[in-house]
């Protein structure tokens, strides 16, 4: 019994050299663990730090962003809230006078779209009101812009506009602009005119059409050539008559004048003033108006006629005094077809006595060449003849 618990002893011994030669005591190894259980959890924390750092970087981008759209929103909604400007239109002659009233369309057209506010005053004359009324438009109202016509007031609307160089003086004129605030416009409608009077060269059975215009000044001469070469160039037999009745609005000088022409044998009228074309209709004939589509006033007997169109010229104004850079200049291009300033009105197929297809269809054929640049009509401003064949 002695020996067994002697041989135990001494194999315990042994196994406790074993251990304490092979290996490092148990505690230790535990804490080690425990130690690197603690940082590998630090090091978990630490990533998910890094992950919400990334999240608020996203965040601020995000909010960057939504700033600029809000700004670029409150831009259009400053732009679209702009308060509309203030324009006057001064006009020598009534509104109903072709010239004055297209000007007097586009502005109204303006309005219509919420882009002005528009007040004018029609038939002042030429004997001095014109002055008078312009300082007091610009003194009491102070409007971003004053359109009208400066024929036969020129000097008057040159004077007040030098006054009031923070006012956009826009003026049908046949003079040039003036820094820093006085544009000139004008009519340039003789595309069309040839246009009309190729129409009225070929429905002529008579070979005699009268032509009725207000003064023989450069304006209105460039208009009445260009009808007449256009009648020539269809018909070279033609005699295309011409009265000015040295007004710009008298329609019953016009028709007075314009009957004077039927009696000599005139079987198509050509209205470039107003009242022309009630004498055609009372005598059954085929007229042409002028400015502006006047089929209407007799759509029995107007054919067509050249087209004014003002509203490329005062959207271009509008938006340069809106945007703050308006200059003096020259609007001449703005009037004329290349940018849609001109135009042929709708042929009326339904006039008493139609139109030949063909005439209509070399009429058109020529205007296209026109919108191409492939045909350039002459701009011829001396006074036309009495009579072409003269």
């Amino acid at each position: 019994m002695f020996k067994k618990s002697l041989l135990g002893l001494l194999i315990s011994l042994l196994l406790s050299l074993i251990a304490a030669q092979c290996g490092a005591p148990a505690t230790p190894e535990t804490v080690t663990v425990v130690e690197t259980v603690v940082v590998k959890e630090e090091v978990e924390k630490t990533v998910i730090e890094t992950v919400v750092v990334k999240e608020e970087v996203e965040k601020i981008v995000t909010v960057e962003v939504q700033v600029t759209t809000e700004a670029a929103e409150a831009g259009e909604a400053t732009e679209a809230e702009q308060e509309p400007l203030q324009v006057f239109g001064a006009y020598a002659t009534a509104i109903e006078e072709p010239w004055d009233g297209v000007i007097h369309s586009a502005l109204n057209k303006a309005q219509d779209e919420g882009k002005i506010v528009y007040n004018y005053t029609d038939d002042i004359g030429y004997a001095g009101d014109m002055e008078r009324i312009l300082r007091e438009v610009a003194e009491d109202q102070a409007p971003a812009i004053i359109f009208g016509d400066a024929f036969g007031n020129e000097e008057a609307v040159r004077r007040v506009a030098a006054d009031y160089p923070d006012i956009a003086f826009v003026f049908g004129s046949g003079g040039g602009p003036v820094e820093p605030n006085f544009s000139v416009f004008d009519n340039w409608i003789h595309e069309p005119a040839y246009l009309s009077g190729m129409l009225a060269g070929g429905l002529t059975k008579s070979n005699v059409v009268g032509v009725v215009g207000g003064y023989p000044v450069p304006e209105v001469n460039r208009i009445v050539n260009a009808f007449i070469a256009g009648a020539t160039a269809v018909n070279p037999e033609v005699d295309v008559k011409t009265t000015f009745i040295n007004s710009w609005f008298d329609p019953a000088a016009a028709k007075e004048a314009a009957l004077a022409q039927v009696d000599a044998g005139a079987d198509v009228l050509f209205a470039e003033r107003f009242g022309v074309i009630e004498a055609a209709a009372e005598n059954g004939l085929y007229a042409f108006g002028n400015m502006s589509d006047q089929t209407s006033l007799a759509p029995e007997n107007v054919v067509s006629g050249p087209v004014w169109n003002m509203d490329p010229t005062v959207a271009y104004v509008i938006n340069q005094v809106a945007g703050g850079t308006y200059t003096a200049q020259d609007l001449k291009d703005f009037s004329m077809v290349a940018k849609g300033g001109a135009t042929l009105a709708t042929i009326n197929e339904a006039v008493t006595g139609g139109i030949p297809a063909e005439l209509i269809e070399q009429v058109k054929a020529k205007e296209e060449e026109i919108i191409n640049g492939l045909f350039r009509v002459d701009i011829a401003e001396a006074q036309p003849p009495a009579s072409s064949k003269s």
